[in-house]
């Protein structure tokens, strides 16, 4: 009678142990959702916007090809943890999306065309991934600076829900902190043109997008 006393007390133990960590999980998500957006000022006249939408690698092409984006930046947000990395984004227990950070002339392109942009170059309908990529750290975000910018985020994702007929997954943060990435992983596409997921994933994500977009693409890209 006493070992089975004793296995129940050792399964209550650890049964509210995982309850809780469960529940400490979920706390620090929300957290993240509900928390007040940081404004990031101007530098040299220049905006700075962020963005989750599946590989980076990917993303950042995207931008680089829009008129008025001075560069893109692979990196990490949307998470509860400090100082992420590849690898431990990558186990999706940071809470962070492989995200970027677009820096814009804002008296070039809005950052509703930026908006716009994000949707045309992925599935949005897609939970949790882009294309092959699968998992919440490559999940879409959207990451809103102010309440202006959360209201444009929200009436276009809502538009495009009722013109597709179906639900956008795309998450609507407010932006905290981004986390630049290794820089192996800045620029790769330029950098790495014959790699197979550039060739066959990445480079073809961007030309549907430049297709649905022409009017926004730089000369020459």
């Amino acid at each position: 009678m006493k070992k089975i006393l004793l296995l129940l007390t050792v399964s209550l133990f650890f049964s509210c142990k995982n309850t809780a960590q469960n529940i400490n999980k979920t706390a620090e998500k929300q957290d993240v959702k509900t928390a007040t957006p940081v404004q990031v000022p101007l530098e040299n006249g220049k905006a700075k916007a962020y963005f989750a939408s599946g590989c980076f690698w990917c993303v950042e092409a995207v931008y680089e090809s829009v008129k008025g984006v001075e560069e893109s930046i692979s990196g990490y947000a949307g998470g509860h943890t400090k100082n992420p990395t590849y690898e431990s984004s990558n186990t999706g227990r940071t809470g962070h999306a492989e995200a970027v950070e677009v820096i814009y002339n804002p008296d070039v392109v809005s950052f509703a065309t930026l908006v716009d942009v994000y949707f045309a170059s992925q599935n949005p309908t897609q939970v949790n991934g882009q294309g092959p990529d699968r998992g919440s750290q490559y999940r879409s975000i959207i990451f809103y600076q102010n309440n202006k910018q959360k209201e444009i985020i929200e009436r276009k994702k809502e538009a495009l829900a009722k013109k597709i007929g179906k639900p956008i997954a795309a998450e609507v943060y407010p932006f905290q902190k981004f986390w630049i990435a290794e820089d192996y992983h800045q620029d790769y596409e330029k950098l790495h043109p014959n790699n197979p997921y550039i060739k066959n994933v990445s480079v073809p994500r961007l030309k549907r997008f430049q297709a649905k977009m022409p009017e926004v693409i730089k000369e020459k890209h």
